[in-house]
C-alpha cells in the first residue's frame, strides 16, 4: 500500500545447500535491491544479510543466525520486505505497490476507477476496479499517461474495445 515504511520484494523459495542459504525469488527478476541492503524483514522477523548472490533463478541469500539447512528450511514460503529507506530510488521511479489505491481517470477527466491490484508477469497488468466492473489495462507508456503517486490519481488513454469483466 502507497507509502507503508516495508516493500514486500519477494519470497523465500526454498533452502540452498547445507550452510543455511536460501533461494530469494524476487518480484522484479531484473532488481539489484539486494547488492545494496544488509537488512530484510522475513515474515516480519528482522534479519541481518550475510551474503547475497544473484543468480538466473533468483538470490542466493546467507541470513545472521541461519547456519544449517533445517534452519533455512524454516524460512520456506516467507514473504521478504524491506525499508521503503533502504531502496535507492531515483526521483521519477515508482514502485509498483505505491499505484495500489489510486484513482484512475482518463486522459478527458472521466472517472475510471480505482487500481485494485498491479500483476506482474511477462507484462504488468494494472487490475482496475470500477463499481462491478473489472478492467486489465497493460502498465505501459502508450496507455498510462501519469502518475502522480503524491495525490493518487493516475491518468490513462485505454484503448478501445478493452475487455470488461463484472466482478
Amino acid at each position: 500500500m502507497r507509502g507503508d515504511p516495508r516493500i514486500e520484494i519477494g519470497k523465500i523459495s526454498k533452502a540452498h545447500g547445507i550452510r543455511g542459504e536460501v533461494v530469494l525469488v524476487t518480484h522484479d527478476r531484473a532488481s539489484e535491491a539486494l547488492d545494496d541492503i544488509d537488512t530484510v524483514w522475513v515474515g516480519g522477523v528482522q534479519r541481518r544479510v550475510v551474503e547475497a548472490r544473484g543468480t538466473p533463478r533468483g538470490w542466493l541469500v546467507h541470513f545472521e543466525g541461519i547456519t544449517t539447512r533445517n534452519d533455512a528450511e524454516t524460512l520456506r514460503g516467507q514473504l521478504v520486505e524491506v525499508d521503503r529507506e533502504a531502496l535507492q530510488l531515483e526521483d521519477d521511479d515508482v514502485l509498483l505497490s505505491d499505484l495500489v489505491g489510486c484513482r484512475v481517470e482518463c486522459v478527458d477527466g472521466r472517472p475510471w476507477g480505482t487500481i485494485h491490484e498491479v500483476t506482474s508477469g511477462m507484462q504488468d497488468l494494472l487490475v482496475i476496479h470500477d463499481g462491478e466492473l473489472e478492467r486489465l489495462l497493460p502498465l505501459v507508456d502508450e496507455f498510462v499517461k501519469n502518475i502522480d503517486v503524491a495525490a493518487g490519481v493516475v491518468i490513462v488513454d485505454p484503448p478501445e474495445g478493452l475487455p470488461e469483466h463484472k466482478r
